[in-house]
């Protein structure tokens, strides 16, 4: 990640700080130096009273920074002290010391060059990102199908007037054709209720072992990702789509017969905002809305204690689960197409950390062990196998989406990058990822943002989550999953691999093989 990048993500005052230094044009290297005091300073104050602190996803961004520092300071004074030491050496005629000390001096500065220098090179994941090996056991009626619904159509917002979500820049009729476009192909269907019955006697004959649909009165919880929020009022933050949440809504009561009041729509530990209430409300009165406190029609999330075990034990972690959760028959994972520091992406099955009982604000949350990737490559316990593995989460969940229609290469903040890749071509993606496959989906939008976004934070061995998630049954750390701790291991969980290069966008299943994923692509025309 390039260092300006890693400024954006620090606190407000050193932000202001770094933009008054440079109003007043300090140069450049001052302004790192200032900037790099400042955040070694923060962490220093944040961390030594409370060293667990250093596992927050903002003081993973100082971290850098800070060891970035303090190399800097090492490798500059010891370049100086060993050219210095050569000189002495080469005055009192000892050739070989003077000799030693040179190429001590010049591998200190060779250092202090390629550690001061802000180019990222793409050319990193190469080191570990290999094409087409496919892992796990492929999910699905068709296996391992991710569908990519493409609507160029939808997206409007030029990115500075008034908020991305309103309806004047996104068109809630071409919304509804690219969610049923994406039940279209992941089913082989050509209407929206078949497709949902499809999908719903699919997953009552593999989980449950009875050859029927959806039956009247049972629930569906709808997983939305609403993190970027810290109150119910409107933000521009990027949180989940209300134009894409009400057609889901208009799909399943519509279409699949499924009555309002058995649908909840949730994010227990964050806040459900008036953009997405609103809209719906209107339309579908008896649907149910959930957040963390409650309050203006909301519900007030509720939890059933020791209802989630992780399969590792990691100090702060929460074993409470949400009840809207535990009660549902089904479950919709709706997750965004987003960056995360410290751990590359989150998608899905991050998606779910939302429905423990954690804290509304994330800072008080541990992302203990299991959250993030080894800087380093090595093999470790991973949480997601664990939400994804769950009797009361991922395995209640008949469909997986993730929501690209605008996408953003940070956790946080404000949409702001439109796409370079094809078919993108510089507009926002307008784009929807569908699957029944929860593991064959996140390695898809993992490829599409370690393409768009390689310089992301923490893109590196981003993809081990995934590896543990399809081969939950044996995986690469070696970890036992049992996330219930009843005895019972996961199974693969599902499957991934990578694709073959950015422009062909193809997986095994595409190339012919019988197994692996399979991408199927629709582009959805005025």
């Amino acid at each position: 990640m390039k260092t300006t990048e890693r400024f954006e993500k620090l606190p407000g005052w050193i932000q202001k700080t770094i933009l008054f230094l440079t109003k007043t044009k300090i140069p450049a290297k001052v302004i790192f130096i200032l900037t790099s005091v400042l955040a070694t300073a923060w962490f220093i104050i944040r961390v030594v009273p409370k060293p667990s602190r250093a596992l927050y996803p903002c003081m993973q961004v100082a971290a850098p920074i800070m060891s970035s520092f303090v190399i800097w300071i090492l490798t500059l004074s010891g370049s100086v002290m060993a050219f210095k030491k050569a000189k002495n050496k080469l005055f009192e005629a000892k050739y070989a010391a003077a000799f030693l000390f040179l190429v001590i001096g010049l591998g200190s500065a060779s250092v202090f060059t390629f550690n001061n220098s802000t180019t990222t090179s793409a050319n990193e994941l190469e080191i570990w990102y290999k094409p087409n090996i496919p892992l796990g056991e492929a999910k699905g009626i068709f296996p391992g199908r991710v569908a990519w619904a493409h609507n160029p159509n939808i997206a409007s917002w030029d990115g500075k007037t008034g908020f991305w979500w309103e309806d004047t820049y996104n068109k809630q009729n071409e919304v509804k054709k690219l969610l049923a476009e994406s039940l279209f192909q992941i089913t082989n269907k050509q209407n929206e209720k078949e497709a949902w019955a499809e999908l719903f006697t699919f997953y009552n004959k593999t989980k449950q072992n009875k050859e029927q649909g959806y039956k009247a009165g049972e629930k569906i919880a709808i997983k939305v990702n609403m993190n970027n929020t810290d109150a119910q009022a409107n933000t521009n933050r990027i949180n989940a789509n209300p134009q894409l949440v009400l057609s889901l809504l208009t799909s399943l009561i519509n279409e699949a017969g499924v009555k309002e009041e058995n649908i909840i729509v949730s994010d227990p530990s964050r806040f459900i905002t008036d953009n997405i209430y609103d809209k719906c409300h209107v339309v579908f009165p008896k649907v149910r809305f959930e957040d963390h406190n409650g309050g203006n029609g909301r519900d007030k999330a509720t939890f059933v204690e020791n209802s989630f075990e992780y399969s590792f034990d990691f100090d702060g972690q929460t074993r409470g689960l949400a009840t809207s959760f535990v009660e549902a028959d089904y479950i919709i994972n709706m997750a965004l197409l987003k960056g995360h520091v410290s751990q590359g992406v989150t998608l899905n099955s991050k998606n779910f950390f939302g429905c423990v009982d954690i804290e509304t604000d994330w800072r008080k949350n541990t992302h203990g062990s299991g959250f993030s990737q080894s800087r380093e490559g090595k093999r470790q316990y991973s949480v997601y196998p664990d939400f994804i593995g769950h009797k009361n989460l991922g395995d209640k969940t008949i469909l997986y989406l993730i929501d690209g229609i605008y996408g953003h290469k940070f956790v946080d903040g404000v949409p702001e990058f439109k796409w370079a890749l094809a078919p993108f071509n510089n507009e926002w993606p307008n784009s929807l990822f569908a699957s029944q496959d929860p593991v064959a989906i996140e390695s898809v939008a993992l490829d599409f943002a370690l393409t768009e976004w390689p310089d992301a934070p923490d893109m590196m061995y981003s993809d081990h989550a995934m590896e543990e998630m399809a081969l939950a049954h044996n995986p690469p750390s070696g970890v036992v999953y049992d996330p219930e701790r009843d005895g019972t291991r996961l199974k693969s969980l599902g499957v991934t691999e990578h694709w073959n290069n950015e422009n062909d966008k193809q997986y095994s299943r595409n190339l012919g093989k019988d197994q692996g994923i399979e991408l199927i692509y629709a582009l959805i025309k005025k």
